[in-house]
């Protein structure tokens, strides 16, 4: 027997419509690239997002097609995120950091028909004019005062005699909404193809996941870029429940993130752990934190334990969270759970460093390398797959990767070798691809940096595989010094040994400017293994 219950399709456009007359007052504030702060409101921006969804159709951007961003986090951008879905387009977000000839592809294979982009690209795009794809429209997101020269539309004259009012047509809600490439560490980058009924469970999983974060009263600020898996879900989640966002465009330096978290009173960022490296070197020099800031949520990649015990030394709340773009991209968020509201502060930090428990709707197998079930015991490991209503079913308009991700069960394969706790509690312990197998044994990368940054003098650390004759590979550990401090490597090395065996221990330390990082801000592990191919050094004795 059936209920009897209405059914309405989930629609990205009806978050905003809510969000516009429930929280009409709360706010977008945006640090521009034409250098001032802009404040808009949901309800002038649900006018806005109108009047750019009427323009798109006139323009005759049909159902299915994809509007392609290249640009920061920025209430332009934003307005997009709404208007594109809204008319049954796809919005397709551009990694800029991604090299020339990835970013080319990714246009080309998505088959974008138009272009909106901030002004700092159009030098670029100038000089990739000749192999975008032919007659493709190009919109620089400013007013006329500030465009650029060249062939542009404007974004402002393209919305201005726009109608603010929209009668948002009916779609089902399996209707592709957005479209997001992976980095493409391994090949060409693979898109992931979201639907407005994945995105819009996605911002309530969220909502319910953090509901101390996600408060009318409360500002968010995603220093995770917009063409960075949807800023994690901000953009959707926020104005769900009326928390105002603070995007700050591409000033992602210490001084400038502080100076907006302090000015707006942000209540939470969203960020990797590179970007609060720099945030924690501004709140050093002045001495204080930013007025109301008491939240980090960290992602990308694991935060190391002296990053999460320097922000809960100044009073920052700091909460974990794992996923990927393939999972839109939240998988699991780590708060403290009640069970620990009275522990020692030493035990709740040390859970800290697990990614968490997962979201309502995702579920989480461990495999071993034969693909057997592991048990989740906290102890045994194995590769991590996921599955749920937030997660892809395949890559689009690539059958071979897809293939290679979904299992014959219908679960798609993470990369990352995790335990889970009887408690559902994730502890990410490499991705497969870094794990070091010297002699028949395994050694995490992980773990080596986590230990690594505890370490007097380490400001960053990365643990890559080199090769060896007779171990096949042995660790390399990278490390870039704090400002004014001359770390030894025996000293480092000396530290290690006390938790770690004498065989897990790096072969060497390496001491460097600077660590590579991927377009997405992550350390990027590849670069490092090309760079330091062929570096030998001896192997401890086992």
């Amino acid at each position: 027997m059936r209920g009897m219950m209405m059914e309405r399709p989930l629609r990205i456009a009806d978050i905003l419509s809510f969000a516009a007359e429930v929280h009409a007052e709360s706010r977008v504030v945006s640090a521009r690239v034409e250098g001032d702060v802009h404040t808009q409101t949901y309800a002038e921006t649900a006018r806005r997002v109108a009047q750019l969804a009427n323009a798109l159709t006139r323009m005759g951007v049909a159902p299915g097609e994809r509007v392609a961003t290249l640009a920061w986090n920025g209430h332009r951008h934003l307005e997009l995120y709404y208007a594109v879905p809204g008319i049954g387009a796809v919005c397709h977000t551009i990694n800029p950091r991604l090299a020339t000839e990835e970013l080319l592809y990714i246009v080309h294979h998505a088959g974008d028909r138009v272009l909106f982009a901030d002004i700092t690209f159009a030098p670029a795009l100038a000089q990739l004019r000749e192999r975008l794809p032919k007659g493709l429209p190009i919109v620089m997101m400013t007013d006329r005062a500030h465009m650029p020269e060249g062939d542009w539309l404007c974004f402002e004259e393209l919305i201005a005699g726009e109608a603010d009012h929209l009668d948002w047509p009916e779609l089902p809600e399996e209707t592709a909404s957005g479209l997001c490439y992976t980095s493409g560490t391994t090949g060409h980058p693979k898109g992931a193809l979201y639907s407005h009924r994945s995105t819009v469970l996605h911002a309530l999983m969220s909502v319910a996941a953090l509901p101390g974060t996600f408060q009318a009263h409360h500002a968010i600020l995603p220093a995770v870029p917009l063409f960075h898996v949807n800023a994690w879900g901000t953009p959707y989640s926020a104005p769900l429940t009326g928390s105002s966002l603070v995007l700050p465009g591409p000033r992602l330096d210490g001084k400038s993130l502080f100076e907006l978290l302090d000015r707006e009173a942000v209540y939470s960022a969203w960020g990797v752990p590179t970007v609060w490296l720099a945030l924690l070197g501004e709140i050093d020099a002045r001495g204080r934190t930013p007025q109301g800031l008491c939240e980090l949520l960290i992602g990308g990649s694991a935060a190391p334990r002296a990053m999460i015990d320097r922000f809960e030394d100044k009073g920052i709340t700091v909460t974990h969270a794992w996923g990927m773009t393939e999972m839109s991209p939240l998988g699991t968020q780590n708060t403290t759970p009640p069970r620990l509201a009275d522990a020692p502060a030493e035990a709740v930090r040390a859970l800290k460093e697990s990614q968490g428990r997962r979201l309502f709707g995702l579920d989480f197998k461990i495999v071993d390398d034969d693909g057997r079930r592991q048990p989740h015991d906290g102890r045994a490991v194995g590769e991590l797959y996921v599955r749920g209503n937030t997660v892809i079913s395949g890559y689009f308009e690539n059958a071979e990767a897809t293939a290679a991700a979904i299992d014959g069960e219908g679960w798609f394969g993470t990369g990352d070798v995790a335990r889970i706790g009887p408690d559902g509690m994730l502890t990410i312990t490499d991705r497969a691809k870094d794990l070091i197998k010297s002699g028949g044994e395994w050694i995490s990368s992980l773990e080596l940096e986590n230990a690594a940054l505890l370490c007097e003098g380490v400001a960053q650390c990365a643990v890559v595989a080199i090769a060896h004759e007779k171990w096949g590979e042995r660790p390399l550990l990278v490390v870039v010094p704090a400002e004014g401090a001359a770390p030894q490597k025996a000293q480092i090395l000396a530290a290690l040994g006390e938790h770690f065996a004498r065989w897990q221990l790096p072969d060497d330390v390496v001491f460097v400017e600077a660590l590579p990082l991927t377009a997405t801000g992550k350390i990027s592990k590849r670069t490092l293994r090309g760079q330091f191919a062929g570096h030998t050094a001896s192997a401890p004795e086992r």
